[in-house]
């Protein structure tokens, strides 16, 4: 490979999911089901808050922009694909590769800030009861929403800046079915070393230290749990938190997979399991994870079908 292949290059080619062109008929019909199911479920708890004034509650609020989140980071990503499924046409230009890119950090960094908000709305709702309505109020929690959003904006813009100002090899394709951070760094011919620091530094600061705080909350939630004497009672305040950590595991187990590792270890096909993971299941299973269990959801739910029909 020689310096005359190294571009500040205009577009760039998406290897896409498969090599085999059988498969890829049957899987995007799979993923538009999918993607509608996506879409739906999320719409619905968004269409529920806005309507139902008593889902107006601290974890509700949270739910609401985690459902945001869900439905914006698989059609970041998604629409793009079926495209390429159906017409076979894999070329991304480089503003939309890195705008794809910017959102997908974007989002999941806004999704991490939201589903620790809702660890520490559980830690109080469990260890200090009497001073939840206090200190959870409605203005706190938009404040927390509003700053999840604002930090999973702000993270992303560094990577965007130095990235977009990168060279790239010409002939090198991106082995990936979206322009992910670690196959855009593979076929980079400028120097990544600045990129993958602050990849590490944003790593601590934001993954670790939100999950730190998850896990430091739900110690003190235990804790709390078995100090309460009848098993119904255990049961009950443990049921809140089900949900939650389900999420959690979920997230931070595909997160981890993805991006807490050096570019070097990229393994394709792996990494495009777990993204797809991300960017389909956690979104899917999210709305079912939540509400299946919820009385008050399921109540909200009915009211509002019997309205509409």
């Amino acid at each position: 490979m020689t310096l005359g292949d190294c571009y500040n290059v205009t577009a760039f080619t998406l290897l896409g999911l498969f090599d085999d062109p059988e498969l890829q008929f049957p899987v995007c019909v799979l993923l538009i089901f999918t993607y509608i199911i996506i879409f739906w479920g999320n719409f619905t708890i968004i269409a529920l808050f806005s309507t139902d004034s008593h889902l107006r509650s601290p974890m509700y609020i949270f739910l609401f922009n985690l459902s945001i989140t869900d439905i914006a980071s698989s059609s970041n990503i998604l629409p793009k694909l079926f495209n390429m499924l159906f017409t076979k046409y894999n070329m991304i230009s480089f503003a939309g590769c890195i705008t794809q890119m910017y959102f997908f950090v974007t989002l999941v960094v806004t999704e991490l800030m939201l589903l620790t908000a809702m660890a520490y709305d559980r830690y109080v709702a469990i260890c200090h009861p009497l001073n939840y309505i206090v200190v959870m109020s409605l203005r706190y929690c938009v404040i927390l929403s509003i700053a999840s959003w604002i930090v999973g904006f702000l993270d992303s813009v560094a990577y965007a800046v130095i990235i977009s100002n990168m060279y790239f090899w010409s002939d090198r394709p991106i082995d990936h079915f979206f322009c992910d951070l670690s196959p855009l760094l593979i076929i980079a011919c400028s120097d990544i070393s600045m990129v993958e620091m602050i990849n590490y530094i944003e790593g601590v600061l934001v993954a670790f230290s939100s999950f730190l705080l998850i896990l430091v909350s739900y110690i003190y939630i235990i804790s709390n749990i078995l100090k309460i004497k009848s098993a119904e009672g255990k049961h009950k305040a443990f049921s809140t938190c089900t949900s939650h950590i389900t999420c959690v595991i979920i997230y931070y187990g595909t997160m981890i997979c993805l991006h807490i590792k050096p570019t070097s270890s990229y393994y394709p096909k792996l990494d495009k399991l777990f993204a797809l993971v991300y960017v389909v299941l956690v979104p899917m299973l999210n709305p079912f994870i939540y509400c299946l269990k919820n009385k008050e959801v399921k109540k909200s739910l009915f009211s509002l079908k019997s309205k509409l029909f």
